[in-house]
């Protein structure tokens, strides 16, 4: 399991380390709606939720399955301009900026991703012009609880609204927190940048690839990037760009953008605090037997991400649903997935506090 970026064609000069303020944005969202993910993130998670205006939290509450299970990509929107050399912009009104030059279907598209599935390798699709994808779409949020399901109407019905509401959105973010977080990352995040730049240009690609994470490879015969995550994916760049974002609040997530049409980003954490001390022997050895079997990794790496139903999951992955339900079987006899019924609906989700005393491998591998 990979995700690759074929390189063929790519000249060095159209590789960018660039540092994103509207990405890091995105971060600082997920690590305040998912401390789980981020241990090393508490205390100043604690801090900026203690001093939030209540009316901005709850606002925040509306879209956090935009940043919470996913990272979508409406926080990338450079890699969605034509020609795909666009790179991030150096302040977030500049970003934002970007992402009203893309087009509602883009916008949408991304927006989207909350759900199970994915349209990173769906050509031509379109959303807001076939009543059957919006039915989808529906359906999918539907399993996702009746706060998505109006988020996907809203969604759907009035794109501009949505984009304008959106915007607004971030930008309250940035007077109420992000700003001075900003203020102090951007500077650490810039040298990050000299300094894969400098390796760039002094020792190649693979050797800034390897500064970037030990999970990334080049094939340079092939002209292949590879990252050993546990999913699959396949993106090109063309005649476009290659574009490294260097991240403070994301360790342990290493993301890669290859969306179809979309120009190739790797965003990837510059550190990577410590976790708790590994479990007994006797839970290791429980836990890790459950998670022997490659489907159940690969399960674990959406149960990671939030909580989902038996039928999601089957659709995700190709199983049907009792072999769905069978590993989660396992996985909850280990300790390992919690369950919840909200409704009509039973979702499961992985127990990241637990998961997290297995040590750091394997949680940078199901959040990689």
């Amino acid at each position: 399991m990979s995700v690759s970026i074929d390189i063929t064609g790519l000249l060095p000069e159209r590789i960018h380390v660039v540092p994103s303020p509207l990405a890091e944005l995105g971060m600082a969202l997920h690590a305040l709606a998912e401390p789980g993910h981020h241990p090393g993130l508490q205390g100043w998670a604690t801090a900026v939720s203690a001093r939030m205006d209540p009316c901005l939290a709850d606002r925040m509450c509306d879209a956090d399955f935009l940043w919470r299970t996913t990272f979508s990509d409406v926080f990338a929107p450079f890699a969605g301009i034509p020609g795909k050399q666009a790179l991030p912009g150096a302040t977030l009104a500049e970003e934002l900026d970007l992402l009203d030059k893309l087009t509602d279907e883009q916008f949408v598209d991304a927006a989207l991703e909350f759900t199970c599935q994915s349209s990173y390798a769906e050509p031509n699709r379109s959303i807001l012009g076939t009543p059957e994808v919006q039915q989808r779409a529906l359906e999918l949020a539907a399993a996702r609880g009746p706060h998505q399901v109006r988020f996907t109407k809203r969604l759907l019905d009035d794109p501009s609204a949505v984009r304008a509401w959106f915007r607004q959105l971030v930008e309250d973010c940035d007077e109420a927190f992000f700003a001075d977080t900003w203020e102090r990352l951007q500077h650490q995040l810039a040298a990050d940048a000299r300094h894969k730049t400098d390796l760039l240009r002094r020792k190649g690609l693979a050797e800034a690839l390897k500064a970037v994470s030990g999970a990334a490879s080049l094939d340079e015969e092939a002209r292949l990037i590879t990252f050993d995550k546990i999913t699959e994916g396949r993106t090109v760049t063309g005649d476009g760009s290659l574009v490294l974002v260097p991240t403070s609040l994301g360790w342990p997530h290493l993301m890669v953008l290859h969306r179809y049409g979309w120009q190739p980003a790797i965003t990837y954490p510059i550190s990577g605090p410590g976790l708790t001390a590994p479990p007994s022997v006797e839970q290791l050895t429980r836990r890790m037997s459950a998670l022997a079997h490659p489907a159940r990794m690969r399960l674990c790496r959406h149960l990671a991400r939030g909580a989902y139903t038996t039928g999601e999951l089957a659709d995700a992955h190709g199983l049907t649903a009792p072999e769905v339900s069978r590993h989660l079987g396992v996985l909850k006899k280990a300790g390992l997935v919690t369950t919840r019924r909200r409704g009509r609906y039973v979702q499961h989700q992985l127990d990241i506090g637990v998961v997290s005393r297995l040590g750091s491998d394997f949680i940078e591998g199901v959040l990689r």
